[in-house]
């Protein structure tokens, strides 16, 4: 009888530790879409909030820190009009730490001109005072073809 219960109980809390793991990920998946909607809508207040004080950007042309690419952002030198994502891989890694990948079709305007490119994002996060806040960005180029192992 011992034995059936502590199996039950076993059963329950892996079913209770997925569906919180699943819960982050969900989470941070949603933070990562409002992102891209924040970016193309240059709402600097809420990327502010979002983007760690030590947070750095790595883009085709360059890498920066924070107060830079909310420069760019607010000015419009990239202007990220709309991030078609295909595909998204999140990885939890303790309580405090999550990797995140997008494969994404970016539409930007850049020097005058619209671009579409193929990437794959990935993006750092560290929970500091109960809130996801982005520590890296890195938009690394890739084929139309690329895809991303679950």
């Amino acid at each position: 009888m011992r034995t059936i219960f502590f199996s039950i109980f076993l059963v329950v809390m892996n079913i209770h530790v997925y569906a919180q793991k699943n819960g982050v990920e969900q989470e941070l998946e949603e933070l990562s879409m409002a992102k891209w909607q924040w970016m193309a809508e240059k709402d600097i207040d809420k990327l502010k909030s979002l983007f760690h004080d030590r947070s750095r950007f790595v883009h085709m042309s360059g890498s920066w820190k924070k107060d830079r690419e909310l420069e760019i952002i607010e000015s419009g030198s990239i202007w990220y009009k709309q991030a078609d994502v295909h595909d998204v891989v999140v990885e939890v890694y303790g309580d405090d730490t999550a990797v995140l990948w997008n494969r994404i079709t970016l539409t930007a305007h850049v020097r005058g001109n619209d671009v579409s490119n193929e990437f794959t994002v990935t993006e750092f996060y560290k929970r500091e005072g109960g809130n996801w806040l982005l520590l890296d960005l890195t938009f690394s180029k890739v084929r139309d073809t690329h895809t991303i192992e679950h």
